[in-house]
């Protein structure tokens, strides 16, 4: 009796430890805009575009004023932050091919994603929006550690539901024709009857809802305010005041955006689970030249290694462990998201692809002083330029065959170009760049612009 008594006491233990350790794992929330301007949020100084709630999670967590990138364009950038490693460590150094036969273009199998991270350490997973990683059926993200998929494939896409009549992408028969697939839900087509931003922002609540009681990751990946710039009356009835027809549009795209957040953020709160919710938010690279954007007083704009194609609007809030209404002035990067997660979750990282980003959480409660990276790195293969940032120093090498150092600190707008009196800076830079570059390779699938859809 006795022995039995004993077991049953010890099983109760176990039990209650697991559902204490369950209890004590953050829900895990990235919220990821894609082509949303530096100055394009509240929280950056915008005053023709009202983004309360991406503001909130500034206000209520903290604001990163220099948060960073690994690159200017939306699909490495996404590789990046998906797996924690400079992407080009793994050959993703420019936009992938669409064509859906290429086994080859997307998130190689060899590198886990943040998903298969947290699968093993017990989190229930979901993707909603824009993938991206690759449309061969081996990169589906179902079969990438995602429990749950609501989007589409692709790198982009149109936001009314009358103009997404295909059924996959091999039925494109010209470039940008796979923005016309119909949404997916997990390995099934289904039709929407809402605008898209409005139908992710439903699924992100939906999936809150089903999720509540276990850990749960989602990655919300809205693919606004990207282009097509397309709204609906609901949003562009909201800036009557401004003339531009794009940035009209495109404020009225951002908008739709704000109002899903706000949504999910009221979730959290009915289902008294947001002060256990851990959320980021930023963008996959700067503002789009000529798209209604602005990346004001930053320069450039998306596809530049200028401050505007890769320092973007990030914040990250969690109720009663981060702290409220701070701004964190060190340099940070979107590697840092799953090295941050993770240093919570603990779940193992394979020993030969280590991370290369930082647990931020150190840092962003003071137990940390400094800055959380010494440089940050950027490259474009195919056009063979780098940037670093050292300090407050930035120097870029070989952008349209120039050169160019800058003092952050002193020229944000990086307007005066100090190569010439720096010398010895710049050679150190190029020397840490090459020092990188070493443990990177050349992009392993063609670009996007080899397959344009069949014949």
């Amino acid at each position: 009796m006795q022995r039995s008594l004993t077991s049953v006491l010890l099983v109760t233990l176990l039990f209650a430890q697991s559902a204490m350790a369950a209890a004590t794992k953050p829900n895990l929330i990235v919220i990821l805009t894609d082509d949303q301007g530096y100055g394009d949020v509240g929280f950056n100084g915008s005053e023709d575009i009202r983004t309360p709630n991406m503001d909130r999670l500034a206000r209520e967590g903290v604001r990163f004023t220099d948060g960073y990138v690994t690159y200017p364009v939306c699909g490495p950038s996404r590789a990046g932050l998906l797996t924690g490693r400079y992407q080009d460590r793994f050959g993703f150094g420019r936009n992938p091919s669409v064509n859906p036969d290429d086994v080859t273009a997307g998130l190689p199998n060899s590198e886990r994603n943040i998903a298969e991270i947290l699968k093993p350490a017990g989190y229930r997973t979901g993707v909603i929006g824009k993938w991206h990683m690759g449309t061969h059926p081996s990169f589906h993200p179902n079969k990438r550690g995602f429990d749950y998929f609501y989007g589409f494939l692709s790198g982009g896409h149109r936001y009314f539901p009358e103009e997404l009549v295909l059924n996959d992408v091999a039925e494109s028969r010209s470039a940008f024709d796979w923005y016309r697939t119909r949404i997916m839900q997990n390995q099934q087509r289904v039709d929407i009857d809402e605008y898209l931003t409005d139908e992710f922002s439903n699924e992100a609540v939906a999936f809150i809802e089903r999720e509540k009681d276990e850990p749960f990751f989602l990655y919300l990946a809205y693919n606004a305010p990207h282009g097509p710039l397309q709204a609906t009356d609901t949003y562009l009835d909201r800036y009557p005041d401004i003339e531009d027809d794009d940035r009209r549009t495109y404020a009225a795209m951002v908008s739709a955006v704000d109002d899903g957040i706000g949504r999910i953020l009221e979730a959290l709160e009915r289902l008294g689970i947001d002060e256990n919710t851990l959320i980021f938010f930023l963008s996959d690279n700067g503002g789009a030249q000529g798209k209604g954007s602005s990346n004001k007083p930053l320069r450039g704009f998306k596809s530049m290694p200028f401050e505007g194609g890769v320092r973007v609007p990030f914040a990250a809030r969690w109720k009663g462990t981060l702290p409220n209404g701070v701004d964190f002035t060190q340099p940070v990067s979107s590697l840092d998201i799953l090295a941050t997660i993770n240093a919570r979750v603990q779940s193992p990282i394979d020993a030969d692809k280590p991370l290369d980003g930082v647990d931020l959480l150190p840092y962003l409660t003071g137990k940390k002083k400094g800055s959380p990276h010494e440089v940050l790195f950027w490259k474009n293969y195919d056009n063979n330029w780098y940037a670093i940032r050292n300090g407050d120093d930035k120097y870029i090498h070989n952008y349209n065959g120039n050169f160019q150092f800058f003092n952050l600190k002193k020229d944000l707008s990086e307007k005066n170009n100090l190569v010439k009196r720096k010398r010895i800076a710049v050679k150190k830079n190029i020397g840490m760049i090459s020092e990188w570059d070493e443990h990177n390779v050349a992009p392993i699938f063609p670009p996007l612009s080899s397959w344009s859809g069949n014949p």
